[in-house]
């Protein structure tokens, strides 16, 4: 056991009033607003302040300084996935474009004899701007996947792309199926998520479990933060006791402890599941449980368009603003030199 915890989440405060939410709803909007001014994102890849931050969360802007960070990542016997960074593209050639850099991307992780595993996000590659462009390049991904026998995970976005995600991951997936194999990314938050899970596993699907950082409409998504980590304890169980080598992803230490206690009395083998966490976030965390045997994975973005990236990951939960400095801080005290 990692550490010292309840068995059972209890609640210990009232769900958040409309007034307490109010300050959060304004930091969000601020965080998205940032993320949409040029002239800021400029201004920040030149402060060395800035710079020196995002460097903790991003593996740099080029494959080369990437490559460079995942070797790192493997000598400290971390697994890692690629992503190559840039959202919801504008045109055709855009999402052309970025499929060619997972196309190179994979081939030099192949070269270097490192994890071919990648993550694509579906509106980068043109969904629901041109869907024939979208899956003719993620076709194109998975071909040179199966090529190097690499794994490729279709990730989630908000909720109005679901449905589209997970037939277009049904589609394609014999391309490289039996030749590195691709899999779903799956959030607890959606009040759908559970029906989605029982189809995926009996289609032994390998399904990346996340909480789901998008904002979304209370119809759809649980909006509480104790109702999403409860959705989330029983989808991750029932991923370890059924699923096709799940991805539990997750930086909180409770669920983690759960699914610990959970694969000791259930018997279930190390290798039969992974953790997997942000570069950056939780080092300690992803240290102590590698060397207590368990597989970990690192997301590891890459990639010029770091600024948006950056602030849409704080504007998605502001709570994260805090999560990041209270992870820096918890580091800190341990004070240990840095492994990513």
């Amino acid at each position: 056991m990692l550490a010292h915890g309840p068995s059972r989440y209890h609640r210990s405060v009232p769900a958040p009033t409309a007034l307490r939410a109010a300050p959060e709803r304004a930091l969000r909007s601020s965080l998205l607003w940032l993320s949409r001014r040029r002239s800021v994102g400029r201004l920040a890849t030149r402060l060395p302040v800035t710079r020196s931050m995002v460097a903790r969360f991003v593996a740099g802007e080029t494959l080369d300084e990437a490559l460079v960070a995942l070797q790192r990542l493997r000598d400290a016997g971390l697994r890692t996935t690629v992503d190559v960074l840039g959202e919801a593209v504008t045109s055709v050639a855009d999402a052309a474009a970025a499929a060619d850099e997972y196309i190179a991307t994979l081939d030099a992780l192949a070269a270097r004899g490192l994890d071919r595993n990648v993550s694509v996000k579906l509106s980068q590659m043109g969904l629901g701007l041109d869907d024939d462009a979208c899956r003719s390049n993620v076709r194109r991904i998975l071909e040179r996947a199966a090529e190097h026998e690499a794994f490729v995970r279709i990730d989630m976005e908000d909720h109005t792309t679901t449905d589209a995600t997970l037939a277009l991951w049904r589609d394609l997936r014999p391309i490289n199926a039996g030749r590195g194999d691709s899999g779903v990314v799956i959030q607890a938050a959606l009040r759908r998520t559970p029906a989605d899970v029982d189809a995926l596993i009996a289609e032994r699907a390998r399904i990346r479990l996340c909480k789901g950082a998008y904002v979304e409409p209370a119809s759809v998504a649980f909006p509480d933060k104790f109702d999403v980590d409860a959705a989330y304890g029983r989808l991750m169980e029932r991923l370890l006791a059924d699923g096709a080598f799940p991805a539990i992803a997750t930086h909180d230490e409770r669920l983690i402890n759960r699914a610990l206690r959970f694969v000791r009395h259930g018997g279930i083998a190390a290798d039969r599941f992974e953790f997997q966490m942000l570069y950056g976030v939780r080092r300690d965390l992803q240290e102590r449980l590698v060397r207590a045997g368990f597989g970990v994975r690192v997301y590891v973005p890459f990639g010029t368009q770091w600024y948006p990236y950056f602030m849409r990951r704080l504007a998605e939960r502001p709570a994260n603003v805090a999560f990041v400095l209270r992870s820096i801080l918890r580091e800190g005290r341990d004070g240990r030199a840095p492994t990513s």
